[in-house]
């Protein structure tokens, strides 16, 4: 039996979702887990829920002659990657970093560089069928004490459409606040 295969049974078997499966040179298997998502519900994985995972693993693997070095299982963290639809669904609304696969290019039209593929805004859905959008400011970020002034005109909000095909990669921005995320705000 694969690798992939024997991970992803033993991990939604004890009701987990697969997250991601990473395998260094070094012998190292990281394998990242979380909850499976419900919306209006935030379940967090902990430490109890890692050690279940790695012990039932290990087991699995050495049944299946799987070589590695050293296993780790981990939460996905505040910076997780983002991958399937449902990933988008549940953290709408939220600060995301994603990398296109090709540069803007011409249609970019010159309101951002051409070459650009790398942007960070807030996730949105559009109206179009498995479309996305993330929409970003090039204000500067305001720092903590800092006073503005009322007269200020704000910088445009821009966006940018894509599709899941047209990503590289997308992560949820790591946003530190040590009072936790802030919960998103319904419009």
């Amino acid at each position: 039996m694969a690798l992939q295969q024997i991970v992803q049974e033993t991990v939604t078997g004890l009701g987990y979702d697969l997250v991601e499966i990473d395998r260094t040179a070094g012998g190292l298997l990281r394998i990242t887990i979380d909850w499976p998502w419900q919306p209006g519900s935030e379940l967090f994985v902990n430490v109890e829920d890692c050690e279940k995972v790695n012990r039932q693993l290990q087991f699995a693997l050495e049944v299946d002659g799987i070589e590695y070095n050293r296993l780790e299982v981990s939460s996905p963290g505040i910076d997780r990657p983002l991958r399937h639809e449902k990933d988008f669904e549940r953290f709408v609304g939220e600060l995301i970093d994603i990398t296109l696969k090709a540069p803007m290019g011409e249609s970019a039209g010159g309101l951002v560089s051409a070459s650009r593929k790398k942007f960070r805004g807030t996730l949105e859905k559009t109206d179009h069928q498995e479309s996305w959008q993330i929409v970003w400011s090039d204000a500067p970020a305001v720092k903590p004490g800092q006073r503005i002034s009322k007269k200020r005109v704000p910088a445009p909000l821009h966006a940018l459409g894509f599709t899941l095909d047209e990503l590289r990669e997308a992560r949820l921005a790591p946003v530190v606040d040590f009072k936790g995320r802030k919960p998103k705000v319904e419009a």
